[in-house]
């Protein structure tokens, strides 16, 4: 009797110790770096679903490298598992999904020849082409401030839900930067010039228009967000038609926010007009010919921005238009190099970011002093072991 009951109490022993077993492996897997930092992204698996959110809420989820080191790894085994069959990013609290990359650490970096401002880019490039080649859906709810960065984080994804509280722009060339994270890929391709024009002007969408303008796959009301993530990881084996099919449902029923036409649908003959132009010197002059109040007001909005960024972004997204988002983010990660090796990308982070002047000193100040072997150099190749390799 005694015997058995030995033999019960090291069985139920054993079983014990293969549930910690078990649930420590599962607290580390659900961790992933969770050291003090590692709270910045935190990860859930719910049945066959990934849900990511940024956790930076006081700096409106702003994406760093370590955040970048963490969802990389994370997607690429939830992608290699046959079970999971969705993922979901989100941003934490009702501000932001990600207003952009980390660029005054960047700079800072950059300063002092620190390899932050080589890897950073890289490897957001990396995570951009990861996302744009995902094999399983992946859905990014976009329901608050969306630029730079965070705009890299979801527009190569299958799904981007927009709401009332979004806020799409490109700033970049309003800091001595250029709209990268695969710009160059998916401004070209939203119709007409409008990529363009978003990309020299930081031009910023709103709501609804965020999906008219096509950087959005759907519209869903701030109060209906929730509800949309909880029937999304309901879903039993759902396929992208599937998920396509809820999203659409959701969309049709966000009726309490009014269905205006597009805020540039009245501009937009003039943006396709105005800024097709091989060259800024060409904009330049079908702006200041066509006179109307509208173009003026473009104009000064560009005098405002870097010359040099400016012309290497025209550049960047005409040959974008044929390129694929592999070529597209090589060519970007060599013009990043260049930015971090010139002056105005420093310039611009001081103005805006740092002393908040708002008066960056752009070199050269004006267009006509941005030469083409200047902007040559911006998309020359780096030496072979620096390049992006994809």
């Amino acid at each position: 009797m005694d015997k058995r009951k030995e033999g019960k109490d090291l069985e139920m022993l054993r079983k014990s110790v293969q549930r910690l077993t078990v649930v420590i492996k599962h607290v580390k897997i659900t961790a992933n770096m969770c050291t003090s930092a590692s709270d910045e992204v935190l990860f859930q698996k719910i049945d066959t679903k990934g849900v990511i959110t940024l956790n930076r809420p006081k700096a409106l989820n702003a994406l760093n490298l370590s955040m970048i080191r963490k969802i990389f790894p994370v997607l690429t085994e939830w992608e290699n598992d046959p079970k999971t069959k969705m993922v979901i990013i989100k941003g934490a609290g009702d501000k932001a999904f990600c207003a952009g990359g980390d660029v005054r650490a960047v700079t800072e970096a950059g300063k002092v020849g620190d390899r932050l401002s080589q890897d950073f880019f890289k490897e957001e490039y990396i995570l951009n082409n990861k996302i744009g080649t995902y094999e399983i859906p992946y859905i990014a709810l976009i329901n608050g401030i969306t630029m730079g960065g965070g705009v890299g984080l979801s527009v190569h994804g299958a799904f981007r839900v927009a709401s009332e509280k979004t806020v799409f722009a490109m700033p970049e060339t309003a800091i001595g930067l250029f709209p990268d994270v695969g710009g160059g890929h998916f401004l070209p391709r939203l119709g007409g010039k409008l990529g363009i024009y978003l990309a020299l002007t930081g031009f910023r969408l709103k709501g609804r228009d965020v999906h008219k303008a096509g950087v959005a796959t759907h519209f869903v009301q701030d109060n209906k967000i929730e509800e949309l993530e909880k029937s999304l990881l309901e879903m039993h084996d759902p396929t992208a038609q599937d998920i396509h099919h809820v999203l659409d449902k959701f969309q049709k029923n966000s009726t309490d926010i009014p269905d205006k036409d597009f805020i540039l649908a009245k501009d937009m003959e003039k943006i396709n007009r105005l800024f097709d132009g091989k060259t800024m010197e060409e904009i330049y002059q079908n702006l200041e010919k066509d006179g109307s109040e509208w173009a003026t007001t473009q104009l000064n909005t560009l005098k405002k921005m870097s010359p040099t960024s400016m012309k290497v972004t025209l550049r960047q997204l005409l040959e974008g238009e044929t390129m694929t988002l592999q070529d597209c983010l090589v060519m970007e990660y060599r013009i990043s190099q260049r930015c971090i090796e010139d002056q105005d990308f420093y310039e611009g982070v001081r103005a805006v970011l740092v002393d908040k002047d708002q008066s960056p000193q752009w070199k050269p100040a004006v267009i006509e002093g941005v030469t083409p072997q200047r902007v040559e150099w911006y998309f020359s190749p780096l030496p072979e072991e620096r390049e992006l390799q994809l």
